[in-house]
């Protein structure tokens, strides 16, 4: 009503020039239809089209914000799983590199020491490797509880042995 108001006042205008109002004796002339210039609708009915338009724009804001948590989420699962996947670059490459420096000390050692084997060198980095975890056990365990491992010259070879049967029994599983 209100977006209308010149194309409707234009409109009656338009129709007052086509068809002159009558007149009476020729001296005075009384229109038929009255020029409406300014539309003033009772206040009730004005606060009521304030409220629809504050809640079409209350609805349009709460879409907007629900669109932009939404965008928020969907990057922070993005970046998450970004990292994810670089961690585990980094771990593949991590295992790669100690891969590659025993094979290296295997090959270094059995070379310059006579009569060894790569399996002599494996048995004595397995038994370093079993040192250094029961010192860690030591060192970490400040509560006072106790384990018991078994120790003695035939653990290092009876857990290589136990690992190497885990190996074999997973390969022919698969």
């Amino acid at each position: 009503m209100y977006l209308s108001k010149s194309s409707l006042k234009f409109s009656i205008k338009s129709s007052k020039t086509k068809f002159p109002a009558p007149t009476i004796n020729f001296l005075i002339q009384v229109p038929v239809a009255t020029l409406v210039t300014d539309l003033d609708p009772n206040a009730f009915v004005k606060a009521s089209m304030n409220d629809i338009i504050a809640q079409a724009r209350l609805r349009e804001a709460a879409s907007e914000k629900a669109d932009a948590e939404k965008i928020l989420l969907v990057k922070a699962a993005e970046a998450e799983a970004e990292s994810k996947y670089l961690s585990g670059l980094g771990v593949a490459k991590q295992r790669k590199a100690i891969v590659d420096g025993l094979r290296d000390t295997i090959n270094g050692f059995s070379n310059e020491v006579d009569n060894s084997s790569p399996q002599d060198v494996m048995d004595l980095l397995l038994l370093t490797q079993y040192f250094d975890m029961i010192k860690d056990i030591g060192v970490r365990n400040k509560s006072g509880s106790t384990l018991f491992l078994p120790h003695g010259p035939q653990s290092v070879r009876h857990l290589r042995t136990e690992l190497a049967k885990s190996f074999v029994g997973k390969s022919n599983k698969e």
